[in-house]
């Protein structure tokens, strides 16, 4: 099928046609088009006179409208993950848990674009302030220009824009250039709901034109998720806008002596291999003390040799290939690197294609780029340990801190690793890969800047004013 851009609500081609692959079998998903300057003029344009409306719109309005949208994106479940599926071989059982997710973030925004209030406060706590009170209110900080990534094309896309239409900002969304298709079709749903024309525009663009999404001082706030090395470059590029920026980690998880692997098993599992490893918060270093290592990593490397590898449109379906084979050969080096340097392979380590086998790697080093960097594919590192405080200290060793998790009874344990590791969210007895849709969400040191989550993200979108009187 043909999806055309949503051009500041119209549905537009350009000259530019852009077909969208599976790389599973590279079949072509879908046909859309590239946007250019022009459009992206329109865009702005078209945001900034529709700014007032969104501004004055009333939290009922703005509550009818997200609850619409989470209505038809229910409805239509099976082709929105449908379409995940095939643009970003994700395995169909994730991509139909990513609309639910979806549909959950656009009612949590409808919750919050009623609640999201100011406060009173009182002026007179010294004697200046006598007789004086004030009222601190949110307003719309502006156009909102958000950039997404291919391994949520739909939910994290919706993370941005169902903050945006809460807080009362346009919006304009460049989603990935692999995988727009399934942001085009949630746009045809938008469509349909009372959402004025030029709140909100989905448009993929060139390179030039996404950069002026960054520099253009039309734009108020500009969040984006995808790697450290663009993400800090824009900042740097951003001038006087805010900037929100989610940039990915190499999380680390603590199993200790106390923890239930009957439970911290599957959870591992998941977190590790779903939607091969191309989740920022994808569980990468695994720290098991020594006590439980030797049943850990047997389990553990069994049930990896039992996921289902195939087609992302089968339901019982695993793991799948990854968006391309650009990444599965970067892996399979990565893994190789890891192997000359004395790391050995319990399972897995084999590419056929885009796809990489689930791998578990031991002996390996902390400087190696398995440990060190985001590997985001499907490989996990497994070490033991023999002290909690230096497990703490090994999941600190990173350039990233977005989030960890920890597997155990122990409540001293539980309060030392939230107290002591540096990231922005500590997940007990779950892995790192937990997340839910109105959770503050983001990171620290190379994981980036702000938070999202709908309430949080809607701080970033708005700007504080305060009355006295």
């Amino acid at each position: 099928m043909t999806y055309k851009i949503f051009l500041a609500g119209e549905f537009v081609e350009t000259s530019t046609p852009l077909d969208v692959k599976c790389s599973y079998d590279g079949s072509v998903s879908g046909t859309t088009f590239l946007a250019g300057s022009a459009e992206l003029e329109t865009a702005i344009k078209k945001a900034q006179e529709v700014l007032p409306v969104l501004k004055a719109m009333p939290s009922w309005k703005k509550y009818e409208i997200l609850m619409k949208i989470a209505a038809l994106l229910r409805e239509n479940r099976s082709e929105a993950g449908r379409l995940i599926a095939l643009e970003a071989c994700k395995p169909m059982k994730y991509a139909l848990g990513e609309v639910d997710r979806a549909v959950q973030t656009f009612e949590v925004a409808a919750e919050e674009s009623r609640r999201f209030a100011g406060e009173f406060m009182k002026i007179d706590w010294t004697p200046a302030g006598n007789g004086k009170e004030a009222i601190v209110k949110w307003f719309p900080a502006g156009i909102v220009a958000g950039i997404s990534p291919f391994n949520f094309p739909l939910n994290l896309a919706v993370h941005k824009i169902a903050p945006a239409i809460a807080a009362g900002c346009p919006i304009i969304l460049k989603p990935s250039r692999n995988t727009p298709l399934s942001m085009l079709f949630l746009a045809q749903l938008m469509a349909q709901t009372d959402l004025p024309a030029g709140a909100l525009s989905v448009l993929p663009l060139d390179r030039k034109s996404g950069n002026q999404l960054v520099t253009d001082p039309r734009i108020a706030v500009l969040t984006f998720t995808g790697s450290p090395e663009v993400g800090w470059k824009m900042k740097n590029d951003a001038g006087k806008k805010k900037v929100v920026l989610e940039l990915g980690g190499n999380a680390g998880l603590i199993v200790d002596e106390s923890a239930n692997l009957d439970l911290a098993i599957p959870k591992v599992l998941s977190g590790a291999f779903a939607f091969s490893g191309q989740v920022c918060i994808h569980t990468q270093r695994i720290f098991v003390h020594e006590s439980r290592y030797n049943e850990f990593a047997t389990r553990f490397s069994e049930a990896a040799q039992k996921l289902k590898q195939g087609s992302p449109l089968e339901a019982d379906t695993d793991i799948s290939a990854m968006i391309d084979e650009a990444n599965a050969v970067r892996v399979e080096a990565w893994v190789n690197e890891a192997v000359q340097g004395g790391a050995q392979v319990v399972c897995g380590g084999k590419r056929n294609g885009a796809l990489y086998e689930p791998t578990v790697l031991i002996d390996t080093l902390p400087e190696m780029k398995v440990c060190q960097l985001e590997i985001f594919g499907p490989v996990v590192t497994l070490e033991k340990f023999t002290d909690f405080h230096e497990a703490v200290r090994l999941v600190n060793d990173s350039q990233f801190g977005l989030q960890a998790g920890v597997f155990t009874d122990s409540l001293a344990n539980m309060q030392y690793a939230f107290n002591e590791i540096e990231a922005g969210g500590v997940i007990i007895n779950d892995v790192p890969t937990f997340r839910v849709d109105h959770m503050p969400y983001g990171g620290i040191k190379d994981s980036g800047l702000g938070r999202e989550g709908v309430k949080y993200a809607m701080m970033d979108y708005m700007e504080m004013k305060v009355c006295v009187y």
